[in-house]
């Protein structure tokens, strides 16, 4: 058991409330997980940290200071080491107004990504997902863990599924790509499920 018996995620994806709620009864704890459609006036937060860490803590805090639950929050992005590890927590909006423009940012930020790597070998296409993600109690207690997948970018997009850079990331001993997996296997290995089941064993130790 666990003295924290329910959880805000702090999202509206309805795909994340599931993937927590399911590891969250894995590891044994009867938790009841909410998300942001429960709380219509919830607060919109800007990512305005430099760090994954820094931006998961300022949406879980103001969703706990909101709600007066317990929050959870991650922040999750791309780091490409030929990049200096960017677009890292600018992953989500990297190619900027050309994303907004053309309707479809994830493609334009893969796009954008692929055009800067267009002259590097494979061998220098190294890359991370990387996941924060943010426990904060009403007390003012706060945890956070990390979950990182190591891999390397590919030169042309593959696979139908996941979404973001999924296409043309290829993790460490696999040769397909995060698109060319099924949802049950990507979770298994991906940074938001290796930092969701880490956040769940510091629920756990919380009983």
């Amino acid at each position: 058991m666990s003295r924290i018996d329910t959880l805000v995620l702090a999202t509206r994806n309805p795909k994340k409330v599931p993937e927590l709620r399911a590891i969250l009864a894995d590891a044994g704890l009867d938790v009841e997980v909410r998300g942001l459609d429960g709380y219509p006036d919830a607060p919109e937060v800007a990512e305005t940290e430099p760090t994954f860490t820094g931006n998961a803590l300022l949406k879980a805090r103001a969703i706990t200071a909101h709600t007066g639950l317990p929050a959870v929050a991650d922040d999750s992005g791309l780091r490409v080491d030929e990049l200096n590890g960017m677009p890292g927590v600018l992953s989500a909006r990297w190619s900027g107004r050309f994303g907004t423009e053309s309707g479809d940012r994830d493609s334009a930020n893969l796009v954008l990504v692929l055009d800067q790597l267009a002259d590097t070998p494979p061998q220098r296409r190294g890359a991370e997902f990387v996941c924060a993600a943010a426990l904060v109690l009403p007390t003012g207690e706060e945890h956070v863990v990390e979950g990182v997948l190591r891999g390397s970018l590919i030169a042309e997009p593959r696979g139908a599924n996941g979404f973001g850079y999924d296409p043309i990331f290829v993790p460490e001993g696999e040769t397909r790509t995060t698109a060319e997996m099924t949802p049950e296997e990507k979770n298994a290995v991906s940074h938001r499920g290796t930092a969701f089941r880490a956040l769940a064993r510091k629920v756990r130790d919380l009983g």
